[in-house]
Protein backbone atom coordinates (compact mmCIF):
# COMPACT_ATOMS: atom_id res chain seq x y z
CA UNK A 1 0.00 0.00 0.00
CA UNK A 2 1.35 3.42 -0.99
CA UNK A 3 0.93 5.97 1.80
CA UNK A 4 3.13 8.65 0.27
CA UNK A 5 1.60 12.09 -0.18
CA UNK A 6 1.16 12.92 -3.87
CA UNK A 7 3.45 15.67 -5.11
CA UNK A 8 2.13 19.20 -4.98
CA UNK A 9 2.28 21.07 -8.30
CA UNK A 10 4.88 23.82 -8.18
CA UNK A 11 2.26 26.38 -9.24
CA UNK A 12 0.51 25.80 -5.89
CA UNK A 13 3.72 26.74 -4.09
CA UNK A 14 4.12 30.17 -5.66
CA UNK A 15 3.30 33.57 -4.21
CA UNK A 16 0.86 35.42 -6.43
CA UNK A 17 1.22 39.20 -6.68
CA UNK A 18 -1.27 41.39 -4.84
CA UNK A 19 -1.94 45.08 -4.31
CA UNK A 20 -1.41 46.50 -0.84
CA UNK A 21 0.10 43.40 0.81
CA UNK A 22 2.88 40.86 0.22
CA UNK A 23 0.86 38.41 -1.88
CA UNK A 24 -1.66 35.59 -2.16
CA UNK A 25 -0.67 32.03 -1.28
CA UNK A 26 -2.36 28.66 -1.58
CA UNK A 27 -3.39 26.79 1.55
CA UNK A 28 -0.64 24.27 0.77
CA UNK A 29 2.11 26.91 0.68
CA UNK A 30 0.74 28.53 3.84
CA UNK A 31 0.87 25.18 5.64
CA UNK A 32 4.42 24.60 4.39
CA UNK A 33 5.54 27.99 5.74
CA UNK A 34 3.89 27.36 9.11
CA UNK A 35 5.50 23.91 9.37
CA UNK A 36 8.96 25.33 8.57
CA UNK A 37 8.56 28.08 11.19
CA UNK A 38 8.68 30.87 8.58
CA UNK A 39 5.20 32.15 9.32
CA UNK A 40 2.44 32.51 11.86
CA UNK A 41 -1.12 31.60 10.84
CA UNK A 42 -3.82 33.98 12.03
CA UNK A 43 -7.43 32.86 11.66
CA UNK A 44 -9.45 36.06 11.30
CA UNK A 45 -12.89 34.44 11.23
CA UNK A 46 -15.36 35.09 14.02
CA UNK A 47 -15.37 32.99 17.18
CA UNK A 48 -18.67 31.46 16.01
CA UNK A 49 -17.20 30.41 12.66
CA UNK A 50 -14.23 28.72 14.30
CA UNK A 51 -16.39 26.97 16.88
CA UNK A 52 -19.16 25.78 14.56
CA UNK A 53 -17.29 25.15 11.30
CA UNK A 54 -13.82 24.16 12.52
CA UNK A 55 -10.40 25.60 13.13
CA UNK A 56 -6.72 25.05 12.38
CA UNK A 57 -4.84 23.71 15.42
CA UNK A 58 -2.09 26.11 16.47
CA UNK A 59 -3.49 29.08 14.54
CA UNK A 60 -3.88 32.37 16.37
CA UNK A 61 -7.58 33.23 16.70
CA UNK A 62 -8.06 36.94 16.03
CA UNK A 63 -11.34 38.09 14.48
CA UNK A 64 -11.14 40.82 11.83
CA UNK A 65 -14.85 41.51 12.26
CA UNK A 66 -17.01 40.58 15.22
CA UNK A 67 -20.31 38.77 15.35
CA UNK A 68 -23.09 39.92 15.46
CA UNK A 69 -23.13 42.86 13.11
CA UNK A 70 -19.69 42.18 11.61
CA UNK A 71 -18.20 45.39 12.99
CA UNK A 72 -14.43 45.74 12.75
CA UNK A 73 -12.65 44.35 15.79
CA UNK A 74 -11.22 47.37 17.66
CA UNK A 75 -8.51 45.11 19.12
CA UNK A 76 -7.31 43.78 15.76
CA UNK A 77 -4.28 46.07 15.35
CA UNK A 78 -2.89 45.36 18.79
CA UNK A 79 -3.72 41.67 18.50
CA UNK A 80 -1.97 41.15 15.20
CA UNK A 81 1.12 43.05 16.33
CA UNK A 82 1.26 40.80 19.40
CA UNK A 83 0.67 37.61 17.38
CA UNK A 84 3.26 38.41 14.71
CA UNK A 85 6.61 37.07 15.81
CA UNK A 86 9.59 39.19 14.82
CA UNK A 87 10.74 38.39 11.32
CA UNK A 88 7.95 35.91 10.53
CA UNK A 89 5.50 36.16 7.69
CA UNK A 90 1.87 36.69 8.70
CA UNK A 91 -0.67 34.42 7.00
CA UNK A 92 -4.31 35.47 7.19
CA UNK A 93 -7.13 32.94 6.89
CA UNK A 94 -10.87 33.66 6.64
CA UNK A 95 -13.83 31.66 5.31
CA UNK A 96 -13.22 32.13 1.57
CA UNK A 97 -10.18 34.36 1.13
CA UNK A 98 -12.06 37.68 0.93
CA UNK A 99 -11.96 39.24 4.43
CA UNK A 100 -8.34 38.13 4.72
CA UNK A 101 -7.41 40.47 1.84
CA UNK A 102 -8.60 43.48 3.86
CA UNK A 103 -6.85 42.15 6.96
CA UNK A 104 -3.62 41.58 4.99
CA UNK A 105 -3.72 45.18 3.78
CA UNK A 106 -4.23 46.43 7.34
CA UNK A 107 -1.39 44.23 8.64
CA UNK A 108 0.86 45.61 5.89
CA UNK A 109 -0.09 49.16 6.94
CA UNK A 110 1.09 48.18 10.43
CA UNK A 111 4.51 47.19 9.04
CA UNK A 112 4.04 43.41 8.82
CA UNK A 113 4.82 41.08 5.90
CA UNK A 114 1.27 39.86 5.37
CA UNK A 115 -0.20 37.28 2.99
CA UNK A 116 -3.76 36.29 2.12
CA UNK A 117 -4.50 32.56 2.04
CA UNK A 118 -6.46 31.88 -1.15
CA UNK A 119 -9.67 29.86 -0.89
CA UNK A 120 -9.88 30.44 2.88
CA UNK A 121 -10.96 27.73 5.29
CA UNK A 122 -14.12 26.63 3.42
CA UNK A 123 -13.60 27.74 -0.20
CA UNK A 124 -16.20 29.20 -2.55
CA UNK A 125 -19.87 28.25 -2.53
CA UNK A 126 -20.90 25.66 -5.11
CA UNK A 127 -24.00 25.73 -7.34
CA UNK A 128 -26.15 24.72 -4.33
CA UNK A 129 -24.72 27.55 -2.23
CA UNK A 130 -22.71 25.13 -0.06
CA UNK A 131 -19.09 25.60 0.92
CA UNK A 132 -16.47 22.93 1.42
CA UNK A 133 -16.60 21.49 -2.12
CA UNK A 134 -14.65 24.13 -4.07
CA UNK A 135 -11.27 24.71 -2.51
CA UNK A 136 -10.32 25.72 0.98
CA UNK A 137 -8.02 24.61 3.77
CA UNK A 138 -10.28 21.69 4.76
CA UNK A 139 -10.81 20.39 1.23
CA UNK A 140 -7.05 20.43 0.62
CA UNK A 141 -6.66 17.90 3.43
CA UNK A 142 -4.68 20.19 5.73
CA UNK A 143 -4.95 19.84 9.53
CA UNK A 144 -8.17 21.06 11.12
CA UNK A 145 -10.47 20.17 13.97
CA UNK A 146 -14.09 20.70 14.81
CA UNK A 147 -15.89 21.06 18.10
Amino acid sequence: MNTATPPTPSSVLQVLPATGYAGDVSPQLAFQWVQSGEAVLIDIRTDAEREWVGYVPGAVALAWKQWPGMALNPGFDEGIKTAASAGKKVLLLCRSGVRSVAAARRATDLGLEAYNILEGFEGDADERGQRGHRGGWRLRGLPWQQG
